[in-house]
């Protein structure tokens, strides 16, 4: 199944793609059919089939605005580490964002007023389905609910000003997720061996693989489970390949006016206009 959370009117619900089409699951929340597991992914699938919501005045939400946890991982394609000079990793690179900064599809990312150093990183996103802590390798995938689209946009000049990356990773409506949650049996295992393509007005400014992931899905879910306890609802955005702006000459960052574009095959595009952010 596909989720999408929207807005309307002041109101605000989950509704399932059946085609075209988006149909409210009314009465129906997504951290409630996650947490149901299978179970309530079937009772979503009885309830879509309602009548289509108007998509008049919809406004997409990010499909979890706020979940518990949001890890990303950082230089986790060979091509992006090599284009940092990095050595080949033993272990993956965990940062944390915050809910504070997401934004939904066809909603704005934001270019804060400190600063025009604004970059693209498009990202396959995993949602956490089933708690767990010390979860192996070969069972971390029975934790994985289904996948997302992630825009990981990095204000650099904030990012390389300290000994860590939080502060560049966490300006106000830089998370770009969605617009669905694609459940896990849609996709292949780990959602590998799909094309994620980054496009900035047009032109394409990453194109890979997630077969190219060094740390595959499970991997991640296995090492971070390690230290903490995954939850339901939690977000691990996997990394980003070549091609961001800061490595770029000259470098190509977002400026007002732009629409950055993350595609990933089989889930969709996720699709934002860049605008200032007001004083």
């Amino acid at each position: 199944m596909r989720f999408v959370s929207w807005t309307k009117n002041g109101a605000r619900g989950i509704a399932a793609r059946r085609g075209s089409e988006l149909i409210d699951l009314k009465g129906l929340d997504l951290m409630s059919i996650l947490e149901a597991g299978q179970q309530g992914i079937e009772r979503a699938a009885a309830a879509r089939i309602g009548s289509a919501l108007d998509p008049a005045g919809l406004e997409y939400l990010p499909p979890l605005s706020k979940p518990h946890k949001i890890v990303c991982v950082g230089m986790n394609y060979q091509d992006h580490a090599d284009e940092n000079k990095l050595k080949p990793q033993a272990h993956p690179t965990f940062f944390a964002r915050f809910a504070s900064t997401l934004v939904g599809h066809e909603q704005p990312i934001l270019r804060p007023t400190v600063s025009d150093t604004l970059d693209f990183e498009g990202e396959l996103a995993a949602i956490v389905g089933k708690p767990g802590r010390h979860i192996p390798v070969e069972k971390a995938l029975d934790h994985v609910a289904g996948y997302s689209i992630f825009n990981e946009a990095s204000v650099r000049e904030y990012q390389s000003r300290g000994q860590q990356w939080t502060l560049g990773k966490n300006f106000d409506a830089t998370g770009a997720f969605g617009p669905d949650l694609v459940t896990a049996d849609e996709l292949p295992p780990g959602a590998k061996g799909l094309r994620l393509t980054t496009r900035l007005n047009g032109v394409t400014v990453q194109s890979a693989n997630t077969d190219d992931l060094i740390f595959d899905v499970a991997t991640l879910i296995a090492r971070l489970s390690e230290a903490m306890t995954l939850e339901t609802g939690d977000v691990i955005v996997t990394g980003t390949p070549a091609g961001i702006g800061f490595f770029r000459n000259p470098k190509l960052y977002m400026k007002p006016g732009d629409v950055c574009e993350v595609e990933i095959e089989r889930i969709g595009t996720l699709r934002n206009p860049i605008r200032d952010e007001t004083a």
